[in-house]
């Protein structure tokens, strides 16, 4: 991947926003730390640069990055504080009954061999999530999730927990693609081999709103879905009749 293959939302002296693309870390992995990742890639147009926040290697969307440390302190403070509102979309394996829900479920990181979280209603960290229906889609759903705090894994724990895992999620749900023979009636292969719709994490990082570290002007950044996520929700739309 080339630096200039990332769309850039926003570009300052003082800060970065970008929409990664799936696939790739926010920085090294300390379980695999020879996987490429965001950092090193960008600061070979930009120079140096901070990271406040990240979102997981397979889940797509805005990411800021503040390029210098008096930035850098002013946005960590803001993420410490809690002033950063953050939306993500999700796609998710069922069609809740409900249009809003706000799912409070202490969590605990790094809980198992597969460095998974899980619910802990014993000594897990607060966690709270509020999430909105967007489209009732047959079989499946979008939603818009408005995380509260900021615990590892914290949208896909929350939403497996009350039984609506993300599309294509292996350490959450059964991690299966989504496949448009199984929404589409009647669909037929043919002489090809099909090709998934959607074969990762349908996990999106939609907004991100701040203050801007020097000016304190109010920012707020929106980041479309990349081609598989959005094919995914039309062809869902457009077959929700047939996936009930």
């Amino acid at each position: 991947m080339k630096p200039n293959s990332i769309a850039v939302l926003y570009d300052d002296a003082d800060l970065l926003a970008i929409n990664k693309p799936a696939g790739i870390a926010c920085l090294a992995d300390r379980f695999e730390p020879k996987v490429p990742h965001l950092l090193p890639l960008l600061e070979l147009r930009w120079g140096k640069l901070w990271v406040v926040h990240r979102i997981d290697k397979e889940t797509s969307g805005v990411v800021v990055l503040p390029r210098n440390e008096i930035c850098h302190r002013a946005l960590n403070d803001q993420f410490q504080e809690h002033k950063v509102t953050k939306f993500y979309h999700a796609l998710v394996v069922g069609n809740p009954p409900w249009d809003d829900q706000l799912i409070d479920l202490p969590l605990s990181a790094d809980a198992d061999r597969q460095h998974r979280t899980r619910v802990d209603l014993k000594s897990g960290k607060s966690s709270v999530s509020r999430v909105h229906v967007l489209q009732h889609l047959g079989a499946f759903a979008l939603l818009q999730i408005q995380p509260l705090t900021g615990r590892t894994h914290q949208i896909r724990v929350h939403l497996a927990s009350i039984g609506y895992p993300v599309v294509a999620d292996p350490l959450y749900g059964n991690g299966e693609p989504l496949w448009l023979s199984r929404i589409k009636k009647g669909y037929r292969t043919g002489a090809h081999e099909e090709k998934a719709l959607l074969a990762r994490l349908a996990l999106h990082a939609a907004e991100l709103s701040l203050s801007h570290p020097t000016t304190h002007e109010f920012l707020s950044f929106s980041a479309p879905y990349s081609k598989d996520m959005k094919a995914a929700i039309y062809q869902l739309d457009k077959n929700c009749q047939t996936t009930g």
